[in-house]
Formats: structure tokens, sequence, C-alpha cells
């Protein structure tokens, strides 16, 4: 049997909710999930913090791969 690669990560989750929350000042901001895509991986490179292959992902045509975005809401004054 093939054993897979351990994949560790660097970060914690320290609370599961329906929203990204600034740990900080407490706000919450609402999200939505949507198909990540090639066009997507402009956005996410390694110039701009990212330390991540994501079209690698992409690449594998086992793997789904999403991306969980802020919603950005609108409101008139």
């Amino acid at each position: 049997m093939i054993q897979a690669d351990k994949i560790e990560l660097d970060f914690v989750v320290d609370k599961l909710t329906n929203s990204i929350q600034n740990t900080i000042s407490g706000d919450n901001f609402p999200t939505e999930v949507a198909r990540f895509t090639f066009k997507d991986c402009r956005l996410v490179t390694n110039k701009n913090g990212w330390n991540f292959n994501w079209k690698t992902e992409l690449e594998n045509d086992v793997n789904e791969v999403y991306k969980l975005t802020i919603v950005h809401k609108y409101f008139k004054t």
C-alpha cells in the first residue's frame, strides 16, 4: 500500500463559525464558498504571501478546490 505524505498546516482553528471573524475586534464578515479556478490563481501567489501551490491542486483531476471569500455588500447612503 502506498503511504501518503504527511502535510502539516501552520495555523490553529480556535472555533468554528458561520463567517470569518476578526479575533482582535470581534467583527464578523459574511462569507461564501465557491469553486476555485485557474483565473483565481493570479491573485494567490508567493509574491502575495501565499505558501501553497494552488495551480498544482487544480491540475489534479481527483481534487475539487474551493475558496472561502468575504461577501461584499454595498449600501446606499
